[in-house]
């Protein structure tokens, strides 16, 4: 296999205030390793949900919130491990980095490794550092009189997924478990248990959604995950039953709606783990990410999928 690669420079971050001195900090276009951040400014100090893949990008997110007066930055959420969520928490020196229990595991067996998949990136000389404070099940965090519960929604786009609600101000930040007009990812997930995650986030009634990747949303991005992680269901029973493996099947699927997301080849991840949910076993289980990402150039025609960290 002869591996492709294309890369271009992508759009410049973008700042939105979603509640009074509540912040989504977007990437355009929201694909591979260009994730959002969050940004809850308080009187004595400031909250951050995710930082980001590099360290250029991380000072520029450090700017950001200087400029908008929300400086110091006591506190740093990572929704789950990946990489881009992560690697700019060294930016913020010695803070509080909550997470959940098993993403401080998962970062520390995964290391560096995402910079191993786009070694033309510019990623800097990244440092990991690992959440200090880890919890299970949910988490309340105060910032002056505004409450965030921290949620444990995994096992979904990951393990180790945690969305930050807002009750009072109907803000939902969830993480990599919804994406606006990207294809969500669930390989190292559940299908089966994002379905059900989203079920609960449904329940919460959300108004404004930050997603993981992909331009602020309102609730319609419930449905239209949930749309394509049904569909991802019906071609793993359709392959199955017909003795594909799942990068056949992807080769045979009609995109159809689903064709229009930033990033369709993540369709063979999303089916290699839907098969192993048909086969049975524990949801989460590790898969040979390494070989499916393989298969998912493959599926791009040789092309290594575009980073633009």
């Amino acid at each position: 296999m002869t591996v492709m690669t294309r890369l271009r420079s992508a759009p410049a971050p973008e700042v939105i205030e979603v509640a009074e001195n509540v912040y989504a900090y977007t990437q355009p276009h929201g694909g591979w390793c260009l994730n959002n951040a969050g940004v809850l400014a308080g009187s004595d100090g400031t909250v951050v949900i995710d930082t980001v893949a590099t360290v250029q990008r991380a000072a520029k997110l450090r700017e950001s919130i200087e400029r908008i007066g929300a400086d110091p930055v006591r506190t740093v959420v990572n929704t789950h491990h990946h990489g881009d969520h992560t690697f700019g928490n060294d930016a913020f020196g010695p803070v509080t980095i909550v997470a959940h229990r098993a993403a401080r595991a998962e970062m520390a067996a995964s290391g560096l490794g995402l910079t191993t998949l786009w070694p033309e990136a510019d990623w800097g000389e990244v440092r990991l550092t690992l959440p200090n404070l880890t919890f299970e099940g949910r988490l309340t965090v105060y910032v002056d009189d505004r409450r965030a519960d921290l949620i444990h929604v995994g096992p979904a786009h990951t393990t180790n997924d945690v969305v930050v609600w807002l009750p009072a101000e109907r803000v939902l930040f969830a993480g990599d478990v919804l994406m606006s007009g990207v294809t969500p990812f669930n390989l190292m997930g559940s299908v089966s248990g994002a379905l059900r995650a989203i079920g609960e986030l449904r329940d919460l009634d959300p108004q404004t959604i930050v997603c993981g990747h992909g331009p602020v949303a309102g609730p319609e991005v419930l449905e239209q995950t949930t749309a394509y992680l049904r569909w991802i269901q019906q071609l793993a029973s359709y392959g199955t039953g017909q003795g594909l493996n799942p990068l056949q099947t992807a080769r045979e699927a009609d995109l159809g709606e689903f064709g229009a997301l930033i990033d369709r080849e993540r369709v063979v991840g999303n089916l290699h783990r839907a098969y192993a949910e048909i086969e049975g076993g524990e949801l989460g289980r590790p898969l040979d990410v390494g070989k499916i990402f393989g298969e998912m150039i493959d599926y791009n025609g040789g092309i290594l999928p575009e980073c633009l960290a």
